[in-house]
């Protein structure tokens, strides 16, 4: 018998290997090639070597749209970690009505992008209108912070559960060796917990620094990029290029700048996860 699953167990891999092919590989393979072209369809493509990355890397609004990005990712991403780890930190001590507070804090991670982003700009809007400052639309700092409550407001719960489970994994015995060592709560946090939980960290920023490099839906049902695209993230940027604009350049350099986009994603998260790794303890 476990010769015959030894033998026919590749057969199983093909249905998921096929669509994987079919579904990722061949239309990024696709993509790249196209990144390279003008085109209106991928039938009518005009080979036009490096000039649509040359034209995206020397695109003003696509270096705005990074710096934005940039800026946004970094607030967001200190923002929801702190506050999800202290959360997590609150909800593991024997208080009451702790499971209750778990999901209410997880709750907002099960609503639609589209579907927070307008009821946000909605609820922004009304605050702004209630100070006398301009809306979402002409407000460009309000935008920027409306983007990071958002996201604090979606992610935090997600992330809670994460730190939540790593600080319960942290074996009892450490924690009760630092209180007889004389270790005071802040020490054994810093000294104990944090190490402890540091695969945990490494998730968790994992998945708030590619969230927030490729954050599309909220960014377009909240700001649109308004005003005059001071608001617009990479994603939007990249969106914005390809469908608002007509024309066989502009779809080549929509293209060009996905693929500009991919690349840094990836960059950017390879080094987090190798120096966040590195920092790891094993249990």
């Amino acid at each position: 018998m476990e010769k015959a699953l030894r033998r026919y167990s590749p057969f199983f891999i093909i249905p998921t290997l096929a669509a994987f092919i079919i579904g990722f590989i061949v239309p990024f393979v696709q993509g790249l090639y196209l990144s390279f072209c003008q085109f209106t369809t991928v039938d009518n493509a005009k080979f036009v070597g490096i000039s649509n990355y040359v034209n995206a890397l020397s695109d003003e609004s696509f270096r705005s749209a990074f710096g934005f990005t940039v800026k946004y990712a970094v607030a967001a991403i200190l923002l929801i970690n702190v506050i999800a780890f202290c959360l997590a930190l609150l909800l593991t001590r024997e208080l009451k009505g702790t499971n209750i507070f778990r999901t209410v804090f997880f709750m907002p991670n099960l609503i639609g992008g589209i579907v927070l982003g307008y009821i946000w700009q909605i609820l922004i809007n009304c605050v702004l209108s209630l100070v006398g400052q301009p809306l979402l639309a002409l407000n460009s700092k309000a935008g920027y912070w409306g983007l990071i409550i958002l996201m604090c407001w979606q992610q935090i719960g997600y992330m809670m559960i994460i730190y939540i489970a790593g600080l319960q994994n942290i074996p009892g015995e450490l924690i009760e060796s630092a209180q007889i060592d004389g270790a005071t709560p802040w020490q054994t946090l810093i000294k104990v917990k944090l190490p402890m939980v540091m695969s945990s960290i490494t998730i968790c920023i994992f998945l708030t620094l590619t969230n927030s490099f490729k954050l599309f839906d909220q960014n377009l049902a909240l700001t649109a990029g308004n005003p005059n695209h001071t608001t617009e993230l990479l994603a939007l940027n990249i969106y914005q290029t390809f469908y608002a604009r007509a024309g066989m350049q502009w779809k080549g350099l929509g293209q060009a700048k996905a693929v500009i986009f991919c690349i840094l994603v990836i960059a950017i998260s390879m080094i987090q996860l190798k120096a966040t790794r590195s920092r790891e303890v094993q249990q």
